[in-house]
């Protein structure tokens, strides 16, 4: 992760070094004051550019870079009021609840699932979040 240094003091753009960052002109997150704002974060092992198969390891490899993504940040998971869920299948919806619950279980965000086409055919699930610091 990387902050780009051409921002406005007051706005910061934060990178997963993801080459459809560029590719496509936009920031894995951008802060500005007290709230984060996560782009849709996909199941790719940003490491490697690997796409795991099951939607369930591809939510928690979004889990793990939005969590990655807000830390660097300086923000926490607990801060996330908002999120939003973009699956590629209704019956996705059971398997990824359990590891959705595990994370937000507690913090219990604002939140909306809807189901659609994502831009990869390998991509089973997208997760948006909005975090206000506290």
């Amino acid at each position: 992760m990387t902050q780009d240094a051409s921002t406005a003091a007051s706005r910061r753009r934060i990178s997963s070094g993801s080459p459809f960052e560029s590719a496509a002109g936009y920031s894995r997150a951008v802060v500005e004051g007290n709230w984060c704002f996560v782009s849709g974060t996909t199941g790719y092992d940003y490491a490697t550019m690997t796409m795991p198969e099951a939607v369930e390891d591809q939510a928690r490899n979004c889990l793990k870079t939005i969590a990655a993504v807000l830390h660097e940040a300086g923000f926490a998971l607990s801060d996330i009021v908002r999120c939003r869920y973009y699956i590629t299948e209704s019956s996705s919806a059971d398997l990824v609840f359990p590891i959705l619950g595990e994370a937000f279980g507690e913090i219990r965000p604002a939140a909306t699932m809807v189901v659609c086409g994502l831009i990869r055919p390998e991509m089973r699930i997208e997760i948006e979040v909005t975090a206000l610091r506290r």
